[in-house]
């Protein structure tokens, strides 16, 4: 076991204590004040290693290690909100000796991760390695709600054309889903005078509630509750790439307020999207609602298969004649399984683990799609507890130490000489 593992938990534990959701923006915080303290922690750390760092007015940061042509790991030290259902506080860092984990927001997404990148980083120049290149660990704030960080940085950075995030899954994500943000616009008349629901378009909608009129056989035939004059409808959160491991409090909500046609729009035709390749199929998730009498407003996480293209989703969208805005929009990632990077980050994986698994795609989307030649490299791995923007979200030690190994040989034969 590496000496450093007791003080890798106690930093990851550290850093899920501060609250690093999006909230206010001000000076050098351009994504409030707890994802600005969460990049000072990481820089500070960083710093004290002994690591050249550079601040980028709070939208991102960097740690750099050697010369020569640059070699990118990115990460991500926002969270998405906490929201429900939490047993171990969100922000409590809580280190679990008996369970032999560190519970929290952020744990496996993303900070968890970043951490041990940059104890890697540590280890690797403790232990005398000398890069062939210049290694730098860019540390975003925005990933979750809109890459603003990633945009800024681009243009006032040199943005590497290779390298990994450890953002995802193992053994190495090869290509990911094309991801788009869509706010579409209802006309639905009723007699409910509000409606909304949902935290963050990424998550599926957890909480929904509307005012309106009771109906106890309606209630009880759709599991909703009633109190101070709203419907009230609980579902399960889940990552918007992955929409079935989830239970959406939208739905029932639409059909007690006999918006059915909208319904199953948006739960069942789903525009009557049916694109698939090798990569997977498309999904739609409708994650935050928002309306009154007259006007809805539902904003949806589609995310479609890599090799398709925005204008194949719009498509379908455009035959049913719904308004819609579009508020973010990524391409989709596709690299060749045997080009050097997959072929070595797969390959390190499995010698690590013993393992003999191959390159997968996802409908996630992470940094890598931020560079020319990017892979997703862990954390997740098959047949473990999903926890990922859920309750109770943790990171176990076995998990910390296995990564902290993958990592280190990761950066070393990616950038050895």
């Amino acid at each position: 076991m590496s000496k450093n593992i007791k003080n890798i938990i106690n930093s990851i534990s550290e850093i899920i204590k501060i609250d690093s959701s999006e909230g206010i923006p001000g000076h050098n915080a351009p994504f409030g004040r707890g994802p600005r303290a969460a990049l000072d922690f990481f820089l500070e750390l960083a710093a004290s290693f002994g690591f050249e760092t550079k601040d980028y007015d709070g939208y991102a940061g960097e740690v750099v290690y050697g010369t020569g042509e640059e070699f990118a790991v990115l990460v991500h030290l926002d969270v998405v909100p906490a929201g429900d259902g939490w047993k171990h506080a969100p922000f409590g860092g809580e280190i679990d000796e008996v369970n032999k984990r560190v519970w929290g927001r952020g744990a496996i997404d993303d900070k968890g991760p970043a951490i041990i990148a940059l104890y890697a980083l540590k280890e690797l120049k403790d232990g005398g390695f000398k890069p062939a290149k210049k290694i730098k660990l860019i540390a975003g704030c925005n990933e979750e709600s809109g890459w603003g960080c990633i945009d800024y940085y681009t243009a006032h950075a040199h943005m590497p054309e290779t390298g990994f995030s450890p953002d995802a899954d193992f053994p190495v994500i090869y290509a990911e889903k094309g991801i788009m943000h869509v706010k579409l616009k209802f006309s639905a008349e009723g007699d409910f005078s509000s409606l909304k629901g949902g935290g963050a378009i990424n998550m599926v909608c957890s909480y929904c509630e509307a005012e309106f009129a009771e109906n106890r056989d309606r209630l009880n035939a759709l599991n909703l509750t009633y109190s101070g004059g709203k419907v009230i409808s609980y579902g399960k959160s889940a990552h918007g790439s992955t929409p079935w491991e989830g239970v959406n409090a939208i739905a029932p909500v639409l059909k007690y307020l006999g918006l059915d046609s909208i319904e199953n729009l948006l739960f069942k035709d789903k525009f009557g999207l049916d694109l698939q390749d090798e990569t997977g199929v498309v999904t739609l998730s409708p994650n935050v609602i928002e309306g009154g009498k007259n006007a809805m407003f539902v904003t949806c996480d589609i995310r479609y298969p890599a090799t398709f293209s925005q204008n194949d989703v719009l498509k379908a969208i455009d035959a049913y004649g719904v308004q819609y805005e579009i508020l973010h929009s990524q391409a989709p990632l596709y690299n060749d399984k045997n080009c050097n990077l997959i072929k070595t980050l797969c390959g390190v994986y499995n010698e690590i683990t013993g393992k003999n698994i191959q390159p997968v795609a996802i409908g996630g989307g992470t940094y890598a799609r931020a560079l020319k030649c990017g892979a997703a490299f862990g954390p997740e791995e098959a047949g473990e507890e999903c926890t990922v923007h859920q309750p109770d979200e943790y990171i176990t030690f076995e998990k910390i130490e296995r990564c902290l190994k993958i990592y280190k040989l990761a950066i070393e034969r990616l950038t050895g000489k």
